[in-house]
Formats: C-alpha cells, sequence, structure tokens
C-alpha cells in the first residue's frame, strides 16, 4: 500500500457483491486506476494484496480473502478514481496515458487470472475472473452486499 506522504501510483476501489453482471455471482468487484509513475513492478503486490486481504464475508460471518471463499471477480478499468476536484469540475491530470494505462490494466487483469487458476480452492470451484473493456464506457448492474466498499491505494 502507499506510504503515507508518498504519492500513489494505483489505486483499487474493492466492493463485496452479491451478483455483478458480467455475469460474476458471489465475489469481489475491484474497480483499479493508474497513475503517471505506475510500472509493470507495482502489479504483483497489487494484486497479492487485493486478493489476500480478508473483506470477503462466508455465510457463517466470517471474513476470509476471496481466495479463500472462494469467489468470483470482476475487474472493472475506473479513471474516474483519479480524478480532483478543481473548482467546480473534475482533473484527471494525475493518471497515466492512455496507451500505459491499457497495459498496466491487460497485465494486472493477466496476473488475477494466473493467480486464481493457480489457487487449488477457485480452480475446483470454478472460479473466474471477468472484466471490463480499458477506455471505453460500460453499464454495470451490481448487487452490493452492504455497503462494504474498500479503497486502497499503491
Amino acid at each position: 500500500m502507499a506510504e503515507s506522504g508518498r504519492t500513489p501510483q494505483a489505486r483499487a476501489l474493492l466492493q463485496q457483491c452479491l451478483r455483478a453482471r458480467l455475469q460474476v455471482q458471489r465475489g469481489l468487484v475491484i474497480y483499479v486506476c493508474f497513475f503517471k509513475g505506475a510500472d509493470k513492478e507495482l502489479l504483483p503486490r497489487m494484486v497479492n494484496t487485493l486478493l489476500n486481504v480478508k473483506l470477503s464475508e462466508t455465510e457463517n460471518g466470517k471474513y476470509v480473502s476471496i481466495l479463500d471463499l472462494p469467489g468470483n471477480i470482476l475487474i472493472i478499468p475506473q479513471a474516474t478514481l483519479g480524478g480532483k476536484v478543481k473548482g467546480r469540475n473534475m482533473q484527471y491530470h494525475s493518471n497515466s496515458g492512455k496507451e500505459e494505462g491499457l497495459e498496466l490494466y491487460s497485465q494486472f487483469v493477466t496476473l488475477c487470472e494466473k493467480e486464481l487458476a493457480a489457487n487449488s480452492k477457485c480452480a475446483e470451484a470454478g472460479v473466474v475472473v471477468e472484466h471490463g473493456t480499458y477506455g471505453n464506457r460500460q453499464v454495470l448492474k451490481l448487487d452490493t452486499n452492504g455497503p462494504y466498499t474498500h479503497l486502497i491505494e499503491f
């Protein structure tokens, strides 16, 4: 996670869900935004943190990681997480460029897919990683489990 006083390189918003479409059942929605200066060395730490943090609630109320649940994952590129208010408008000057952001997002999705495939609980349960398309408007329908939303900076 981002150390205090250091400008973050990425921001991820995790939202526990009961159902999210692009056909994801119980699991986790990860909204991700990359900032200028982010590079691929950041990605393994992000994936490790996001997939292992104990935010997913079991039927008996215990909190476990999404890998231990096991649950599906929906990854959405969310450039608006990098916005800052200036007057009455939003500015996104801190976000990575489109090409850099697309490359980081693609690699992030691939790392998440590999991590879930390597996890025996997830493989046995047929867990899937779905993802949105970078740089395009998307319509998302989400049944949240909460509100239960966490913002994590890297």
